[in-house]
């Protein structure tokens, strides 16, 4: 008999004046029921494989909503992810932009993305080289940043060892 495997994830995020974007990801596979009882980690490794689509498809949505409200949330000091400024990330007050506008990444990513490396013993200087141009954590968005803390979280960056779902 079948075993059925639904994974969801949903993601809302906060714009100015109680707007807000949402996005949502339902998948539903047919697995063996045998993986349960004799090969739990292939079992792992198809729910984590899952979560992992849904979690980018649900961020790539985000950003096409985001660019399509002709970037009204980033003009108005909000990030993909909903922060404003002051929200308690460990950005305190700081309104850091880039060169390009985008807001910097806030310290408490910096570390966070610096610490999860260390812990995953990544080439942390080749990975942002190869993703984003650059060998410096500070100088990331906070929209990168973000979405690079989830994919170090989950291991699906393709450098180390990463977590377990």
């Amino acid at each position: 008999m079948p075993l059925k495997l639904n994974i969801g994830l949903s993601k809302k995020v906060g714009l100015p004046d109680y707007g807000s974007l949402g996005a949502s990801c339902h998948v539903e596979l047919e697995l063996s029921a045998d993986l349960l009882q004799h090969d739990l980690e292939t079992f792992h490794k198809h729910v984590r494989h899952a979560y992992v689509a849904c979690r980018q498809a649900v961020q790539d949505e985000l950003a096409r909503q985001e660019a399509g409200s002709n970037g009204q949330a980033a003009i108005n000091g909000y990030a993909a992810n909903g922060i404003g400024n002051g929200n308690g990330n460990g950005n305190g007050n700081r309104t850091s932009r880039r060169r390009d506008g985008a807001r910097s990444a806030t310290a408490s990513q910096v570390r966070a993305i610096e610490a999860i490396a260390k812990r995953q013993n990544l080439d942390l200087r080749g990975l942002l080289h190869q993703r984003f141009g650059t060998e410096a954590t500070d100088t990331l968005t906070i929209t990168e940043a973000s979405n690079l803390i989830d994919e170090l979280k989950t291991g699906v960056n393709g450098h180390g060892k990463g977590a377990a779902a």
